[in-house]
């Protein structure tokens, strides 16, 4: 029984816990009788009417959310990898100190300014908060790595390309896997915020442009979908990670 129990777990997890919010939802819609707070099928119903609007808003988040990660990841990757040379850390390391604990976010109004309005500042912002997260992530992983990994593949004749490309990066991926699985999350908030200025396109637009009508049940419908944006993103990062991290999954 215990093994069937877990093997139900396992199979219908997902579905089980979504059951379980929306029985929440319902409940607390049901006690509350507040229009800030309509009850699922209420929401439901508002999720397919607007569908269009949906997909075309879903479509604008969604791209710059991928962009902004595509861009933090192709940056911050090579330099934590490259922190493994102590000239380039101890280069790397005051800048990181210094600007890591900023409170990036403060930063729009200037990136706007030099960016303008567009999706370029809006990309940016993005990638610029979750570039540090990967970067610190991939730095301390790369020291972590024992130098006795890298003198066995020295004396076997590698070069130091092949050392980064057979020890240092496979050593490292898991992490960065994590660390972008980590950054999918703070770019959906981030992305919140920075659609909020200047824009009439994306998921955060919409969901302050309902709150502004009192549209409660499409605003709920809008968070939804964005919800749905952060769990696709997720769950396609777990994925690939299974793949090219094949060997951390072995039990």
């Amino acid at each position: 029984m215990p093994g069937g129990s877990w093997d139900i777990a396992r199979r219908f997890g997902g579905l089980i816990a979504v059951a379980a919010i929306f029985a929440v939802w319902e409940l607390a819609s049901s006690l509350l009788r507040s229009a800030a707070l309509p009850p699922p099928p209420e929401v439901c119903v508002s999720l397919f009417e607007m569908r269009d609007a949906l997909l075309t808003h879903l479509l604008a988040s969604a791209l710059r959310v991928v962009y902004a990660l595509s861009l933090a990841l192709s940056l911050a990757v090579p330099l934590g990898l490259l922190s493994k040379e102590e000239p380039i850390d101890r280069l790397l390391s005051p800048i990181i100190y210094l600007l890591y604990p900023i409170p990036h976010i403060v930063l729009l109004p200037l990136i706007i300014m030099i960016f303008g309005i567009g999706e370029a500042s809006k990309v940016f912002m993005i990638a610029m908060i979750v570039f540090f997260q990967i970067l610190v992530t991939t730095r301390d992983a790369s020291k972590s790595i024992s130098e006795y990994y890298i003198y066995s593949l020295r004396s076997l004749g590698a070069s130091k390309m092949d050392v980064y490309r057979h020890v240092i990066f496979p050593a490292c991926l898991p992490k960065v896997m994590t660390a972008l699985r980590i950054s999918v999350g703070t770019s959906i908030a981030v992305l919140f915020f920075v659609e909020s200025i200047a824009t009439s396109r994306g998921l955060g637009y919409l969901i302050l442009d309902c709150w502004s009508r009192m549209d409660f049940a499409a605003m709920y419908a809008a968070m939804l979908t964005m919800a749905a944006l952060g769990f696709a993103l997720y769950t396609i990062i777990e994925r690939v990670e299974k793949r090219v991290c094949r060997w951390v999954y072995v039990s």
